[in-house]
């Protein structure tokens, strides 16, 4: 057991903590795609937030209009109080387009959605997936806590160990090693604070509604990084905490195909550079990929001295090639995509709710 502090707050769990926290006060945004209906994992999380009673439940539902009221139906099932913000509405897809917003679908498109309505409804904001098969009711109080105290913004953080291997791999063998790169040629502080977290791109964190309505989110995949950047802007190191929340089971993804490791390893790095490029650091892609693969290739021996550790089964051929994928995706920054601040969009958290609204009722 260890209780080291980083550059920011962190706070353990030494023996299953279960801290007072407002959740009476909070937004609950969970994203979820059709494809998780009914799931045995989000079967777990919904029942288990019912036993939290969080202030609000608002699910950010992408799907198509054949299947969004079997999901509903499935959600209204649970004893909570719960709003489907259905992100793919007619109504509310030609109003994104009437302001200019209406590009790309992923989940940090949605999430942002979520975020102007539960901003304009709580005091505070927790995200989280609808995937982990290790969801506890601890979750929420443990990631709201350090709100209640005067932090702005709280991560979650945990180990990926499954089927006796080290999972993890988009974080430990992309975003750690790149990091690793960048602090050695730029002294930064916002690289100081993207590297301070055990786990930048878990998808648990929460903020307060006024941190919530100022962050810029990216479209995609590069929602965790995206959501860093502004918590680095508007928080800070003083003002944030990361909160462990155990051992985590999500699902796995391949490094290839439209929705593997490889295209949401692009997504991050899109969102990375962004970011960077707010706070005027500007790497130099031409040496970026080799010097990159040097510190992948330590850290490649570092957790296969910890897998071996303990007793797990490590891969380091597997390991290579995964580094090898990440770095020939490593390229200088495209158009910036990410979506406006809240508290700078031309629409209103009202209008998207109400134009969500008008889609469900079409379909009832």
């Amino acid at each position: 057991m260890e209780y080291a502090q980083e550059r920011i707050t962190t706070l353990h769990d030494f023996e299953g903590a279960d801290p007072a926290a407002p959740t009476d006060r909070a937004t609950v945004v969970v994203p979820m795609t059709e494809r998780d209906h009914a799931s045995l994992a989000a079967e777990r999380v919904f029942s288990t937030l019912a036993a939290v009673s969080p202030g609000r439940v608002l699910v950010a539902l992408r799907s198509d209009p054949d299947r969004v009221d079997q999901v509903r139906t499935w959600l209204e099932g649970f004893d909570l109080s719960l709003e489907v913000l259905w992100c793919d509405a007619p109504p509310l897809t030609e109003t994104l387009d009437s302001a200019g917003l209406n590009g790309r679908r992923g989940k940090g498109r949605d999430v942002w959605l979520a975020l102007g309505i539960a901003a304009a409804d709580s005091e505070f904001v927790v995200v989280h997936d609808a995937d982990a098969k290790s969801y506890a009711p601890t979750h929420v109080p443990r990631l709201l806590f350090p709100l209640d105290r005067g932090f702005a913004f709280s991560k979650g953080y945990y180990a990926r160990v499954e089927n006796n291997r080290l999972y993890g791999r988009l974080n430990r063998l992309f975003y750690e090693p790149l990091l690793r790169t960048l602090e050695d040629a730029h002294d930064a502080s916002v690289l100081s604070y993207l590297a301070a977290f055990r786990y930048a791109l878990a998808g648990e964190f929460a903020m307060t509604a006024s941190l919530a309505r100022r962050v810029r989110v990216p479209r995609t995949w590069g929602l965790e990084v995206g959501t860093l950047g502004g918590a680095f802007e508007y928080a800070g190191f003083e003002q944030t905490a990361q909160v462990d929340l155990g051992q985590h089971e999500h699902d796995h993804r391949s490094v290839s195909g439209p929705d593997g490791l490889g295209e949401m390893c692009r997504s991050v790095g899109r969102a990375l550079w962004w970011v960077l490029e707010d706070a005027g650091v500007e790497p130099d892609f031409e040496t970026l990929p080799a010097r990159y693969r040097e510190h992948a290739e330590t850290l490649i021996d570092q957790y296969g001295a910890d897998a071996a550790f303990n007793g797990l089964a490590f891969d380091r051929g597997d390991e290579r090639e995964q580094v090898d994928a990440y770095a020939e995706r490593i390229a200088p920054p495209e158009e910036d995509t990410r979506l406006p601040a809240w508290t700078d969009a031309p629409i209103s958290p009202e209008t998207v709710r109400e134009r969500s609204r008008a889609g469900l009722n079409a379909v009832e």
